[in-house]
């Protein structure tokens, strides 16, 4: 019998962890199918949200390398249940993840948004594709100013999500904006309003006025 988290739960693993004594409730997670292997619903929602991405690969030696992909929320695009894609923007022109890819397809997918202490895990493979200009235009967020210089297409084997525990919580700095302008905009509002009920409060009734001018 195998599950799909045995992708990463090895022999190995699974050995340390009987030792450490978690292998019990892990067997149990496996007994109810494992991980889950398709992306919908709220996982889809999520990664469309994302504007950040670490992207794991190894070479034929099972060299590990990282590497941070961004953009702006959906840059990330769920193509179907099995599929994720982005464009591949220029940079510092190293090559490292195309030329692992090349060797090793097997591919990992790390998102973490800091806001809401969430975290999900993607296992699967990748592959770059060059020759697809359509495909690469499609990706492309609108109004990014970014350069595309090929796609790469993600198959899902099978996704997981930590808890929040020890995810520090941060924020973006364009929500950041958004708020403190909506709180500078409700203060000035608020600054007119106690001008003007002073205003108000300041000024003779009408009748003493007209009273003041009979005189």
């Amino acid at each position: 019998m195998t599950y799909s988290s045995d992708i990463a739960f090895t022999p190995a693993i699974k050995a340390i962890q009987t030792r450490k004594g978690s292998r019990t409730g892990y067997a149990k997670m496996e007994e109810r199918g494992g991980w889950r292997t398709a992306i919908a619903g709220d996982v889809a929602a999520f990664i469309a949200a994302q504007t950040s991405v670490f992207l794991a690969t190894a070479n034929a030696e099972g060299q590990p390398y990282i590497q941070h992909r961004g953009g702006p929320p959906g840059f990330i695009r769920v193509l179907d249940e099995k599929t994720l894609a982005f464009a591949d923007f220029k940079g510092n022109r190293q090559f490292i993840t195309q030329g692992n890819l090349a060797e090793n397809p097997k591919a990992y997918l790390f998102l973490i948004d800091y806001m809401n202490r969430q975290r999900i895990k993607i296992w699967g493979e990748a592959r770059v594709v060059e020759d697809d200009a359509a495909l690469i235009a499609s990706l492309m967020p609108e109004n990014y100013e970014a350069r595309p210089e090929q796609a790469i297409l993600f198959t899902v084997h099978a996704w997981d999500s930590n808890c929040p525990q020890h995810i520090p919580q941060r924020f973006e700095a364009a929500d950041v904006a958004r708020a403190l302008a909506a709180r500078d905009q409700r203060i000035a509002e608020l600054e007119a309003e106690v001008a003007r009920l002073k205003g108000s409060a300041s000024a003779p009734p009408a009748s003493a006025a007209a009273a003041h001018s009979a005189l």
